[in-house]
């Protein structure tokens, strides 16, 4: 069925009000939360997560960490069939700005593998996204991060791409209806109602990448399942640039391929 140009205007019109919320001035924070240690500049940055707590040294010496580079000839592919990926709805979550990032604390979902099974810890954002999928950069990156009970981690990512027609995934509309409302480091507010549904589809229609890797923050531990859907979301400037405003940038560099000497020790012995 064909979408007429009209309509498509209008979904994006109301996306965009969606977006700013119904009030001509923005709602005050719902409350405070602790602003994470690490970021991404200078010292507090990526090339020096090691030197700000002794249980980053994965961050400098491990060897299958992420994000990566995503090679869609040599990456291995996961079966649909065995990746379940449900997540309730949900009528509010508490939604954080922790100085590093974007997150959305959620934890009545979860993930079954062929493996293991995991429950939804919390969602967050990166700013451009972190992964590349041939060499390609995109705006933005979203991980839905799951632990199971022995403490094992997967990672369920898609990235995003600004939509052409202006369209983005409501579930993503309502998480980001009142993010003026945490602009600062260490504030919190609550999210419109999240209908998963429509993501679960997405994920399940789509080839999904796997890979054994790391967290892409402090303390980058490793052994971490990764699985990310091989289809962007759509994503809408209005959306993108209000997320940005608040992001900034927040993404962790390329590391080398997997298996290879960490990319902090081999410019270290370059350097020596």
């Amino acid at each position: 069925m064909k979408v007429s140009a009209s309509i498509l205007t209008f979904v994006a019109a109301a996306s965009a009000s969606c977006l700013r919320g119904t009030s001509l001035l923005p709602r005050s924070a719902d409350g405070k939360v602790a602003a994470n240690s690490f970021n991404y500049t200078n010292t507090g940055g990526p090339l020096n997560w090691y030197g700000l707590d002794s249980a980053n040294s994965a961050c400098s010496k491990g060897k299958n960490q992420s994000p990566i580079v995503i090679d869609t000839e040599d990456i291995d592919y996961a079966k649909a069939s065995d990746i379940h990926f449900h997540v309730p709805h949900a009528n509010a979550a508490k939604f954080e700005n922790l100085g590093s990032g974007l997150e959305v604390v959620l934890t009545n979902g979860t993930l079954t593998t062929k493996d293991n099974t995991y429950k939804l810890a919390q969602f967050h954002f990166h700013t451009p996204s972190e992964h590349r999928i041939n060499e390609e950069y995109y705006p933005m990156e979203v991980h839905f991060v799951f632990e199971s009970s022995a403490s094992d981690i997967a990672v369920v990512g898609f990235v995003f791409e600004l939509s052409q027609f202006g369209y983005s995934t409501p579930l993503f509309d309502n998480v980001f209806a009142h993010i003026d409302d945490i602009a600062s480091p260490g504030t919190y507010t609550m999210t419109n109602n999240l209908d998963f549904s429509a993501l679960t589809g997405h994920l399940n229609s789509h080839g999904i990448y796997q890979y054994s890797g790391s967290l892409t923050t402090p303390p980058c531990s490793e052994s971490v399942a990764w699985f990310l859907s091989t289809e962007p979301l759509p994503l809408n400037v209005q959306s993108y640039n209000a997320v940005k405003h608040i992001l900034k940038y927040n993404a962790r560099y390329t590391q080398n391929a997997l298996g290879q000497d960490n990319l902090l020790e081999v410019a270290a012995n370059e350097l020596n």
